[in-house]
């Protein structure tokens, strides 16, 4: 059975859309079936792995809205062994349309559930705010990873991220966990990056992963040519970060097996 991962942080340029596309990216790259669902109406996802928004009828917000399933808005293996269900800005609509609908917190999820014994990783991308759209995220999600950005504001909201993460636990999925916090955009010539590192570390009682992403020219560059790092430049320190992740995140899905 896959696991779910939801990518989330409501505060915005942490690196949140830039985890999920290179960590499902370096997971296929090794050998996992990977579905990563864009659960943000700005879409970068789906422009991050070179789909044209423009082009396309179906995305994930006629699948929530009911007007058609999983199946038809899914893009399969964009690379090898990953597929996509892409957003649009349509998605936006979609809190305004789920208003009074029954269960409309499981609406992802029992779509989703459908699917989950064909990949090995689901993963999510969220929008940045503690939304309708996150909450369906995490109550389709076994688990969260938090990308925090080395500055000074690092901490500033993730004590609200946390408090929404327990919520979701106690009243809609309560097999939800926080699978860790990604250190995102360091830069080691900087005293600041090591100090926010410490400060987190000190002051969350959080699981952290052991790698930590530099802040990488190739990595910014690779969304506006539509490919994960690991495909724009392989040898880059941003695919090599990313594809450490990737086997951190391996080792835990079988280490709580």
């Amino acid at each position: 059975m896959g696991r779910i991962i939801a990518v989330a942080n409501q505060k915005g340029g942490v690196g949140k859309t830039t985890t999920a596309i290179n960590l499902s990216a370096c997971l296929a790259e090794i050998g996992q079936k990977v579905l990563v669902i864009d659960m943000d109406p700005q879409g970068n996802t789906t422009s991050g792995y070179g789909i044209d928004k423009n082009q396309l009828s179906n995305t994930i917000y006629e699948m929530i809205i009911g007007e058609c399933e999983l199946e038809e808005c899914l893009i399969k293996d964009i690379i090898e062994n990953l597929s996509l269900l892409p957003s649009t800005v349509n998605l936006s609509g979609a809190e305004i349309e789920l208003i009074g609908v029954d269960r409309r917190e499981y609406i992802l999820k029992d779509k989703v559930e459908q699917e989950r014994d064909n990949y090995n990783f689901i993963i999510i991308d969220c929008p940045p705010s503690l939304s309708m759209l996150t909450v369906n995220a995490m109550t389709t999600a076994d688990t969260v990873i938090v990308p925090i950005q080395c500055e000074y504001y690092a901490l500033e909201g993730l004590s609200q991220l946390i408090h929404t993460i327990n919520l979701v636990k106690q009243r809609l999925n309560p097999e939800l966990e926080i699978e860790g916090v990604v250190f995102t955009m360091y830069d080691a010539r900087t005293n600041l990056s090591l100090q926010v590192v410490e400060n987190v570390k000190n002051n969350l009682n959080q699981s952290i992963y052991k790698t930590i992403i530099p802040r990488n020219i190739r990595l910014a560059e690779a969304p506006s040519h539509g490919m994960p790092i690991n495909l724009y430049d392989s040898k880059s320190t941003g695919a090599e970060a990313y594809r450490l992740l990737a086997q951190e995140v391996l080792r835990k899905k079988f280490t709580k097996k």
